[in-house]
């Protein structure tokens, strides 16, 4: 499974309200203003094959980076895609695995069909990990929009069903949400409108400044509905290349995590897909910041 389509280039960004501003270098030096306290994670898709090998060893290596939270994919629906090894354990079990490097994880990832066709056994699984959020990795995909507003009505009864567990459920996006359209109007937008904030919250992923939208926008214009973000940044010069946050890339991270708070925010998770190694850095600016 891929789950980054990184197809468009620089020249293609249309620039428009509550799209990306021209490509600048800018340094920041100061804080968040009214600091904020915001857990900072890591994706463990990044390392996936890595955390098939040894999820001990890889754990207490983001720890020792800076990372305090992991936000993991669910191992049974992520299986094909280097988790194999970690089917084997219950949630109990790997949440032990988890805090024993010194992490914690109240996030995880599923596929569409484990929430659709076995979401009281991954409810079960939620509650022996004792995480707080399920995040559907995909599934708003509908070619037409009937098919879109059907499948967020099965996310809403989903949703539902998550917080009558005393979990709460959340999507998150890709590209292809931006660069899909109908009438003009991308996918996800479409989506915030037909999803029930209610029964499920967002989870942005700022790779979508590759496709001209910001993370800002979508946080003010729809407050209290994001969960937690995965972060991304690129080089002012090759939107496809990605750089550690804050190190003369697109994303203005001050704006960012301003807006973050309006939004609603409680984690943010790195996610280098190109570069893991890019991680170390990437943690060591957020740190510095928050």
């Amino acid at each position: 499974m891929k789950r980054r389509k990184f197809i468009k280039n620089s020249s293609n960004l249309i620039f428009s309200s509550g799209l990306v501003l021209p490509f600048q270098q800018i340094l920041f030096s100061k804080n968040i203003r009214n600091k904020i306290n915001m857990p900072i994670g890591f994706q463990s898709w990044v390392l996936r094959k890595e955390i098939n090998e040894d999820i001990s060893k890889v754990l207490k290596m983001t720890y020792n980076m800076g990372y305090r939270h992991v936000e993991m994919c669910s191992p049974s629906g992520y299986a094909p895609y280097s988790f194999a090894s970690l089917t084997k354990y219950s949630g109990k079990e790997l949440i032990e695995i988890i805090n024993e490097s010194g992490l914690e994880c109240k996030s995880c990832h599923f596929t569409w069909d484990e929430l659709v066709n076995n979401l009281d056994d991954r409810i079960n699984f939620a509650h022996e990990m004792g995480i707080k959020h399920m995040i559907a990795s995909s599934g708003l995909n509908g070619r037409k929009f009937y098919e879109l507003k059907e499948q967020c009505n099965t996310l809403n009864k989903i949703g539902e069903k998550i917080s009558n567990a005393g979990l709460v459920a959340g999507y998150h996006n890709h590209n292809s949400e931006f660069e899909q359209k109908k009438n003009g109007i991308p996918d996800y937008d479409l989506i915030l409108k037909e999803l029930d904030p209610k029964y499920v919250k967002m989870q942005f992923q700022v790779a979508v400044i590759q496709e001209g939208y910001k993370a800002e926008y979508y946080f003010k214009k729809y407050p209290g509905r994001f969960l937690s973000a995965h972060l991304q940044d690129y080089s002012i010069n090759n939107i496809k290349e990605q750089v550690i946050l804050g190190n003369d890339g697109v994303i203005d991270w001050i704006n960012f995590f301003e807006a973050a708070k309006v939004g609603g925010l409680e984690y943010v998770f790195v996610e280098m897909d190109s570069n893991p190694g890019i991680l170390e850095g990437s943690v060591k600016y957020l740190n510095k910041i928050l």
